[in-house]
């Protein structure tokens, strides 16, 4: 069956955050797969509503979603009359004559002009919320499962989303909120009033405390990391000081300045260390034990080129637990790649 597409090409810039947000949904496509695939790319702008539009039209059969990079392929996009970027163009099945998108760049206007040319029925998929949601059956398990949470009201909701999405891969960080219309009891039995009322529950304080910070993103990312040892940003990644242990740092230090034939002492002394890591850290700790190794057997430029590789990884379109993973072993690795 023929395919209808719509298209639009980018500038590198924009490429590299449209390979982020684009990843499953959006097909890339290139000058040797173009009059087979279709084609398209984004601006920063409005990545994030092409891709809810990729998302949604997944399993269309008839129509196909796609970007090209202008920069890494200049000639097609000349040949199609590019000069800006965002340019969208939609090619009817089986043309290689393209119609100009000059309408809303929102995910809703667009699915809307793909089904008129495209002869098809698809709604926008709304995205997943990551705000767990109380009740009077799950509140005593959520805080006695020595996770953290908060409530909102619905003006907070986009925020309060984003923090939630933020922290989805933190496993003892849990985002929540409380209808406390519905559940009068539990709003009454920790002392909510008005709305909203914003409440950090530690680890086996089930009382809870009070938030009093700023409502933007980043006043509550900023919280949420200095109360539960997490190193986020606003976007959800890692920041630099994710994965790094002080007291394991000064074993590196040694490390790094020891001579050969002293760096296996220094690393018995930093296996020791790391078998006596609770958490989160005993995971940090085997990636410094592995390093240490690694430098040992592939010699001292063997951390400054896996910090390098690493970060050509991290510039590509990967999952966000795989940035974590890379993150963190690139973090760890760095403190064995710098000068001492």
């Amino acid at each position: 069956m023929s395919r209808s597409r719509i298209c639009l090409p980018v500038a590198t810039l924009a490429l590299l955050l449209v390979a982020s947000a684009f990843a499953d949904d959006v097909v890339v496509l290139t000058e040797e797969n173009f009059e087979k695939r279709g084609r398209c790319g984004h601006c920063k702008k409005l990545a994030p509503e092409y891709e809810k539009l990729g998302a949604s039209f997944k399993k269309a059969k008839s129509v196909l979603i796609g970007k090209v990079d202008c920069d890494e392929h200049k000639s097609l996009c000349s040949k199609y009359g590019v000069s800006g970027y965002p340019t969208l163009k939609w090619f009817p099945a089986g043309s290689l004559e393209p119609k100009k998108y000059d309408g809303a760049r929102t995910a809703e206007a667009l699915a809307a002009y793909v089904n008129i040319e495209g002869g098809t029925n698809v709604k926008i998929v709304a995205p997943p919320s990551n705000v767990v949601v109380l009740t009077s059956d799950n509140f005593d398990e959520i805080v006695n499962d020595e996770k953290k949470m908060c409530g909102h009201c619905k003006n907070l909701a986009p925020t309060y989303e984003k923090v939630a999405a933020a922290f989805k891969l933190d496993e003892d960080v849990v985002i929540a909120n409380l209808d406390a219309d519905q559940y009068k009891d539990l709003a009454e039995k920790h002392g909510v009033s008005g709305y909203p009322t914003l409440k950090f529950f530690p680890k086996n304080n089930k009382a809870g405390e009070d938030y009093d910070g700023g409502r933007d993103l980043d006043d509550f990312v900023t919280f949420i990391n200095e109360k539960c040892g997490t190193n986020r940003d606003a976007n959800g990644q890692l920041t630099s000081k994710a994965g790094i242990l002080e007291d394991v740092n000064k074993l590196v230090k040694e490390f790094v300045t020891a001579k050969n034939e002293e760096k296996k002492s220094v690393l018995k002394r930093l296996e020791e260390e790391a078998d006596t890591l609770k958490g989160p850290s005993a995971r940090y700790g085997k990636i410094y034990v592995k390093a240490a190794k690694s430098c040992i057997e592939k010699g001292s430029d063997y951390a400054k080129n896996e910090v390098q590789r690493l970060d050509r990884m991290l510039a590509k379109s990967i999952s966000a637990s795989k940035a974590d993973e890379f993150t963190l072993k690139r973090n760890i690795l760095s403190t064995f790649a710098s000068d001492h």
